[in-house]
């Protein structure tokens, strides 16, 4: 059955009655006052709190190895002893070497006595300029001899480049070792260096002396502390990421040469302007807020664009935009447009007395649109 022209008209005049009335509620008239809930733009010291994952290395850490093929002859360690700087670790010296060190040296010293006898003569004239010129040849060249025979010797003797801990022992007494064949591992573990990735994103964030907080599942979750010694000249193209390096005090010895270590970087440190997260209106790639404006009729809004930098729990970094003591309106936004009179109804406290500082990687990062 079709519906009479008159009923259609009736219908449509009351979907326009009721779509006015929501239109009033929606938006009220400029010159009744909006009721609001405000908040003051407040300022907290805030940091950058960047977890990450490192692997501790040795503040110096070496292979020993032979220079030469030859056969040890004594090793002066055990595993796990620590050692100073210059201490003989391992010789593979033989009588015949020490036989023709002894040769060299009594040589030279014979060269020279036969030189010093000869230029003493040279002064009285009894001598002539090309006997002296052969008695310093031959000085020289003994020198050169000894100097020669005693740097064979000494890298048949392994010394400790600097104090620190052996490994275990790879070779025994009596094995013929080649170059490169490992006979043990020295670490200084007095200082551990510690190295991890951070995001290219917080490259202006990081700065040398940057304290640092660590622990490992391996020691328990026991807590030390560093700060960060040098910062990489270079982004890596595939992650985005920056290494970083920490040192990282080792008194007692506990920190141990590859163990894994979560690392906890504040990182920025600054004096930021928060408001809550609520009062934010976004559009686009934009933010807005409502500032509240006093003029002589009472109190107004003006939409207001800022610049937004971290975001926390509940509440955002304001950039630029406000000033401290400016007030926002955080509730009734829906009912409010610029030059709106307000009336407030309460005021919120202000955010830096309760919001903390971003303390996840995750919640630092931008945040995605749904």
């Amino acid at each position: 059955m079709k519906k009479s022209p008159r009923f259609l008209q009736s219908g449509i005049a009351g979907l326009f009655a009721a779509v006015l009335a929501v239109g009033a509620y929606a938006q009220p008239p400029a010159d009744k006052p909006v009721e609001v809930i405000v908040q003051a733009v407040s300022i907290k010291n805030l940091a950058t709190n960047i977890e990450a994952l490192g692997t501790l290395r040795a503040n110096e850490s070496i292979l020993l190895t032979s220079n030469e093929t030859k056969k040890v002859t004594r090793i002066n360690f055990e595993d796990g002893q620590r050692v100073s700087k210059g201490q003989v670790l391992v010789e593979m010296t033989s009588r015949e070497e020490s036989a023709l060190l002894e040769e060299a040296r009594f040589n030279a010293d014979e060269a020279k006595k036969q030189l010093d006898r000869v230029q003493a003569l040279a002064k009285q004239g009894a001598a002539a300029q090309s006997l002296l010129d052969q008695r310093i040849r031959e000085y020289e060249a003994a020198r050169a001899r000894y100097n020669a025979t005693e740097s064979r010797l000494k890298d048949l003797i392994l010394l400790a480049p600097f104090s620190g801990v052996v490994g275990l022992r790879e070779v025994s007494v009596g094995a013929l070792v080649s170059p490169g064949d490992q006979i043990t591992t020295l670490n200084d573990d007095s200082k551990m260096k510690l190295d991890f990735t951070v995001p290219g994103v917080y490259l202006r964030s990081l700065s040398v002396g940057l304290p640092i907080i660590v622990k490992s599942r391996d020691l328990g979750d026991k807590v030390f502390q560093g700060e960060v010694y040098s910062i990489d000249n270079q982004i890596d193209e595939v992650t985005r990421a920056i290494k970083v390096r920490a040192l990282l005090e080792n008194k007692n010895h506990e920190l141990k040469q590859g163990m894994l270590m979560q690392v906890d970087l504040k990182a920025g440190a600054r004096d930021a302007m928060l408001i809550s997260e609520a009062a934010l209106v976004p559009l686009g790639s934009n933010n807005f807020i409502f500032l509240v404006k006093q003029d002589p009729k009472g109190l107004t809004v003006e939409r207001k664009q800022i610049q937004i930098g971290e975001r926390l729990a509940g509440a955002v970094e304001v950039k630029s935009g406000l000033a401290i003591g400016d007030k926002v309106v955080t509730h009734g936004l829906q009912k409010i447009r610029a030059g709106q009179r307000i009336k407030i109804l309460s005021e919120e406290k202000p955010v830096a007395d309760h919001v903390g500082e971003a303390t996840h990687l995750s919640d630092l990062l931008p945040k995605q649109k749904q």
